[in-house]
């Protein structure tokens, strides 16, 4: 466990002191009857600085504490959180989840992760990396971000703004098997949106950068340009006829795909049978060439992490290897459900990676795909997970001979999941990792493109 925290002044409490309280909630549980408890303590702040046409618009500092509580008597199961650490709060939080549990029905499938499975080293990962500025530094970065944006072309004509993320926080989790873990963690980030008009016609589009380490975030001059550039790439935007044509999905956005397909295979979605997967295993899912991996230990990595939410230690996998689902995402109470063992991902997936053997750079992807519709924003939220029914509104570019031709704007693209993600034909080694999924461009084969 990693209390070496030299940067102890970003937090309200000692690392010591959120041990202790994870200690105490321990104790007071035992005391008041549980055959079983665990406890989350966590401590955090953050500054966020937006600048709007060069002026300030918001700085906002947060600071942030809570724990949480779940005992269990038997197969009796009590839940209770607080964000106050005093004694006496402590106290009654245990005292509250022990009364739930009392007047809850016993679930054969309710309590801790087996011993045998938590966690029993714990490898620096490199999560932590406070970013120490200034409010003032801050505000400087920011302004000269959208100053980036503005200067990218006089038709950008106005900005939604410019903000500055940063982010630290820690926790310790702790479990009546003797299991004791936490450590640091930051995450920060540099974003910018803005607005192009020419004529008649306005557009916006935006850019971000997330990491861990202040110094792996793109640039300030890059974030700001790439969103003016990508504002000024949507002027002239026209609607298109209704159609069925490959539809590649750029890689800012391609990941939402993996984040269904992860879905669809995550405990809760397969035990209530709500998945449009189930009984995926060992089955064709995915075209033949697609891998997908997950690596939890990745430094620096957006979703590394030693153990998961209950203390599992968490292991390299290979989830789908030739487009073959070779496993779940579990945590202790769904595996139960299923018959199966945890996967150690009690609170969600770790560092999912999208590759197969011959990606492909992004203009490549383009001849690939001849002619279709390249996505570069997705709205509204028309998926269903029960039968992998697939609609949403789209906005993006028309490709002609393998080149871009125009921008479209006012379609939806549609289709099924199953047929989606069995359609990928084509995946880009331009990767952007912003988050827990990871992949390039993905093309797919053939979708419904609804224009007028």
């Amino acid at each position: 466990m990693n209390n070496d925290i030299s940067s102890s002044q970003h937090f309200s409490y000692p690392f010591e002191v959120l041990q202790q309280i994870a200690r105490d909630i321990l104790g007071h549980a035992k005391k008041g009857g549980a055959s079983a408890c665990e406890a989350n303590v966590s401590d955090g702040c953050g500054l966020n600085v937006t600048v709007r046409q060069g002026t300030v618009e918001t700085i906002e500092h947060a600071r942030d504490k809570g724990l949480s509580v779940t005992v269990y008597i038997g197969q009796k199961r009590g839940h209770a959180s607080t964000s106050d650490f005093s004694p006496q709060a402590i106290g009654d939080t245990v005292a509250a989840a022990l009364s739930i549990a009392r007047h809850t029905s016993a679930d054969d499938c309710a309590g801790l992760a087996d011993a045998e499975l938590l966690a029993t080293s714990f490898p620096d990962l490199g999560l932590y990396h406070p970013w120490e500025l200034s409010v003032e530094q801050a505000i400087e970065l920011a302004q000269g971000c959208e100053a980036a944006a503005l200067a990218a072309d006089k038709r950008i004509t106005n900005s939604e703004g410019a903000t500055i993320s940063i982010n630290t926080s820690r926790f310790v989790y702790a479990n009546s098997h003797g299991f004791a873990g936490g450590y640091p963690l930051s995450r920060h980030s540099i974003s910018c949106a803005v607005i192009a008009t020419e004529h008649d016609n306005m557009q916006r589009d935006y850019w971000y950068s997330v990491a861990r380490d202040a110094t792996d975030l793109e640039s300030i001059n890059d974030v700001g340009k790439k969103a003016g550039m990508r504002s000024i790439a949507r002027l002239g935007a026209k609607k298109i006829a209704t159609c069925e044509v490959p539809v590649l999905f750029e890689a800012s956005i391609a990941s939402s795909l993996i984040g269904h397909f992860t879905q669809a295979v995550s405990g809760a979605s397969l035990y209530r049978k709500s998945s449009f997967l189930l009984d995926s295993m060992g089955k064709q899912v995915f075209s033949p060439d697609i891998q997908i991996r997950e690596l939890p230990h990745i430094r620096k990595g957006l979703a590394s992490c030693a153990f998961d939410d209950e203390g599992v230690a968490t292991h390299e996998r290979s989830v789908v290897e030739s487009g073959i689902v070779q496993g779940y995402f579990l945590g202790s109470y769904s595996a139960r459900k299923l018959g199966l063992r945890t996967t150690g991902n009690a609170g969600g997936n770790h560092n999912l990676v999208l590759e197969n053997a011959t990606p492909l750079p992004f203009l490549d992807l383009l001849k690939k795909m001849d002619k279709g519709l390249l996505v570069t924003e997705l709205l509204g939220h028309g998926v269903n997970g029960v039968t992998g029914d697939y609609s949403r509104g789209a906005t993006g570019f028309w490709v002609e001979n393998g080149e871009l031709c125009y921008p479209v704007e006012e379609i939806t693209i549609a289709g099924n999941l199953k047929e989606m993600l069995r359609g990928i034909v084509g995946v880009g080694s331009d990767r952007i990792v912003r988050g827990s999924k990871q992949c390039g461009s993905l093309l797919i084969e053939r979708m419904t493109v609804a224009g007028h």
